[in-house]
């Protein structure tokens, strides 16, 4: 696999080719990652959850997040590295750009994931402006969902599939490099990854975006708790982490994954 770029992943959605992304959070993962030919290794603010026993990813801190993502960036030499900017880090485009600064010349990312919708274009534009590569995260926002009251489906009704539609063409507009849907129905994904330009990767979001992305620790059945419904244990399936790894980007690539029980109507 030769480095990943952003212009690698334009050139998969053009060509019609999906690629995956796994979360990491330390070094074993990430390289075991790499080798199994991951494009893009998140370094999730779901480590609050999965590596600190967190109830959500609220607490994660900024130097939780370098600290991650620097573990991760110290072996990858190919995969693309995204880390998530933590809840408040954004409040301001100046903070969003300090942070994101301090997650790319500290952490090694090569690009920064910002929750939110068109409350959030202001920022996207600061930082595209100013060299910042950004993936924006649409429909289930986990750093929200105080104020969804649980962690539920978006996008089901007319109104806020429109407004996901919507705020998924303004934030590319404003210079997204990336857009993220999680949690939305299949047909709106697909829906909003024929109307982007850039890639689109999904997450409980059907199989026809460019892209599919889960927590490692779901599709390998160690997650404290219950798996969420969109994921799958691939290491079930194949017996080692090594080959789980392997055996997820099979899957995606040949469409196999998400598959009819992955998905929301």
């Amino acid at each position: 696999m030769s480095k990943i770029s952003i212009t690698t992943l334009n050139k998969m959605k053009q060509q019609g080719e999906k690629f995956t992304c796994l979360t990491a959070y330390d070094a074993s993962f990430a390289l075991l990652q790499e080798r199994a030919g991951i494009e893009v290794i998140l370094v999730g603010d779901s480590l609050g959850m999965v590596i600190k026993g967190q109830s959500s990813t609220l607490p994660v801190s900024m130097e939780d997040m370098v600290y991650h993502t620097a573990n991760v960036s110290r072996v990858c030499r190919q995969a693309l590295i995204m880390a998530d900017l933590p809840f408040a880090a954004d409040v301001t485009k100046e903070k969003a750009l300090t942070h994101s600064a301090r997650l790319m010349a500290q952490g090694g990312a090569h690009m920064v994931k910002i929750e939110g919708g068109s409350s959030r274009l202001e920022t996207i534009r600061f930082l595209a402006e100013r060299g910042i590569p950004v993936c924006s995260h649409l429909g289930l926002l986990p750093q929200s969902v105080f104020k969804y009251g649980g962690y539920k489906v978006q996008g089901r009704s007319a109104e806020a599939a429109a407004q996901i539609l919507q705020d998924a063409a303004a934030l590319e507009q404003a210079g997204a490099d990336i857009l993220l849907l999680e949690c939305v129905p299949a047909a709106l994904a697909a829906q909003v990854t024929r109307q982007a330009h850039v890639p689109v990767i999904g997450i409980g979001a059907g199989s026809d975006c460019d892209a599919q992305v889960l927590v490692s620790y779901d599709m390998l059945g160690i997650t404290p708790g219950k798996i969420p419904s969109f994921a799958k244990n691939f290491l079930a399936e194949s017996g080692s982490v090594e080959k789980a790894f392997e055996l997820y980007v099979s899957q995606v690539k040949q469409g196999l994954f998400p598959g009819v029980d992955h998905k929301f109507d």
